[in-house]
């Protein structure tokens, strides 16, 4: 049963890992830094698989596209780490970190616990990513780039409709929730069965 257990939480990461791929080349082209749909599958990811499932999904999800994988909005390869969007990537595996540990903190957690967890988030993704895209931008590929110009590219252009899919990954988590609590509980139920 701790096998299928294992095998349950590993089919549920790669599925998200997955997803959070499929995310990236749903896009509208911007300059610099693409819009995706990659901000729903982090949030439901964090919110549905927990703080450390939904930290290795995204962990996988990175892994596979520095191994040379094109599963980014612009490829892959070891390299990817020098493009000024790599903060955006780093910022999903923290986001579905915190939005599973918020979430871990309440018994019984509701549609405003769901829509704040995800707004902290949205934020922290943009807290990593935009000084990233600086420091990229600036530093590794020589293109000088003002912090106004920054915040317009990385933050301004998308801010606004990413908080919307945050609310709809929300208000997804929120209905899909308890399907896998239920998944969730009657697996240790069987433990619990089995060493009796």
């Amino acid at each position: 049963m701790q096998q299928r257990k294992s095998t349950l939480s590993l089919v549920m990461i790669a599925m998200f890992a997955a997803l959070t791929a499929i995310g990236a080349f749903i896009k509208v082209p911007l300059p610099v830094v693409p819009f995706t749909l990659q901000i729903v599958f982090v949030l439901l990811a964090g919110s549905l698989l927990g703080s450390r499932n939904g930290l290795l999904s995204q962990s996988v999800y990175i892994g596979i596209g520095l191994v040379g994988l094109p599963v980014f909005t612009q490829g892959g390869g070891i390299t990817y780490v020098l493009q000024p969007t790599f903060g955006f990537l780093i910022g999903f595996a923290m986001a579905a970190y915190v939005v599973g540990w918020i979430l871990a903190k309440v018994e019984a957690p509701t549609k405003k616990h769901f829509i704040g967890a995800n707004i902290v988030g949205l934020f922290l993704i943009y807290a990593v990513a935009v000084p990233y895209l600086y420091v990229s931008l600036n530093f590794w590929l020589d293109v000088k780039a003002s912090w106004s110009h920054i915040l317009v590219i990385g933050f301004l252009n998308s801010i606004v409709a990413d908080f919307c899919l945050s609310l709809l990954a929300a208000l997804l988590a929120q209905r899909l929730y308890p399907v896998f609590q239920t998944a969730r509980t009657l697996k240790i139920v069987r433990v619990e069965k089995e060493h009796i």
